[in-house]
């Protein structure tokens, strides 16, 4: 099947990048899958934390033989139950197919069964991941969509694999490609409000119960002024970087993506108001084929709440890509 998805045209009122960003929370989708099914599916990491991820297993009412497994991963302080998950695993599932809605380590229902945290470089829990997975979710293939931060570890993922990734297909959508410029983007005065709520989320989803951290971790993490603060005093040091910027620098997308040898359709706003479009507009895509670069004038970060349908552009995108 042709991508060919027809142009993004924002539906009103979600004019502008900032209302479709924040169309998900002022007019969420349906956030139930009847009547599909659901259960919870525990995947142990075996890296000697003791830390399991969470994820819930979608099956639909009719399924679809010889379709790969859709595994869904969120980005940052999101979870399984974010509405855009919800949204492509109903898509997903009136196709047919079989979703996994992964909770990365320390997120959601991933919290309580996990000591640490999960990070954008954090790409060995999805290698474990993958490894976990029962064979009769697998044998038919597997499929990734990521989302932001989840969609920048998939990316990096992707890239250290090479020809050996077990993927069939992936999708990355807003994903920060460049950390570092992305964390200053997101400093700026005019992302006042979006920072403060993300990093107030952030510091609840790391200290809640279940996460391991030293007193002095707690108060490093509560007194961040910033998310790279955030990331300077806690994910860097806890991890094994010298700073935040070696974190950023080491662990953007933009080192792996020239190493991704799988189909990957990469969705991207270039109004965007977290992720700066110049980043995705002046990528050389000629030097990586096995990126397809869907990059719209609009759209917002993980918005595209557009004409012609309830559904995001980017959930019809994504669907058609791996139906290819």
């Amino acid at each position: 099947m042709s991508l060919d998805p027809p142009p993004f045209r924002p539906r009103f009122p979600w004019w502008g990048g900032d209302l479709q960003t924040v169309a998900n929370v002022l007019v969420p989708p349906r956030c139930d899958l009847a009547p599909h099914a659901s259960e919870r599916l525990p995947i142990a990491l075996n890296d000697g934390t003791g830390d399991t991820l969470v994820c819930t297993l979608d099956r639909p009412q009719t399924p679809r033989p010889g379709t790969p497994l859709v595994i869904l991963i969120h980005g940052l302080t999101g979870s399984q139950e974010s509405h855009y998950i919800y949204s492509m695993a109903r898509t997903m599932l009136e196709r047919g197919q079989r979703v996994l809605r992964v909770n990365l380590r320390g997120a959601g229902p991933s919290r309580p069964s996990c000591k640490g945290q999960y990070y954008a470089g954090r790409s060995q829990d999805f290698r474990a991941l993958l490894a976990g997975l029962p064979d009769e979710l697998t044998r038919e293939g597997m499929v990734a969509a990521g989302y932001s931060l989840g969609a920048a570890m998939l990316l990096k993922y992707l890239g250290e694999e090479g020809s050996a990734c077990p993927l069939a297909a992936a999708a990355s959508i807003s994903a920060p490609i460049d950390l570092s410029v992305t964390c200053r983007n997101m400093m700026r005065p005019r992302n006042t409000l979006y920072h403060r709520h993300i990093l107030g989320q952030m510091k609840i989803e790391a200290t809640a119960a279940g996460a391991e951290v030293t007193a002095v971790e707690r108060a490093a993490i509560l007194g961040s002024r910033s998310v790279w603060d955030y990331d300077e005093v806690f994910i860097a040091p806890r991890h094994g970087f010298a700073g935040a910027e070696d974190y950023y620098e080491r662990c953007k997308p933009l080192r792996f993506m020239g190493g991704i040898r799988v189909p990957t359709l990469v969705i991207a706003a270039l109004d965007d108001p977290w992720i700066p479009g110049a980043l995705y507009s002046g990528y050389d895509w000629a030097s990586s084929p096995s990126l397809t670069p869907l990059l719209s004038r609009y759209g917002g970060h993980v918005g595209f709440h557009g004409v012609g349908s309830r559904r995001p552009w980017s959930d019809t995108a994504v669907a058609r890509f791996f139906d290819r």
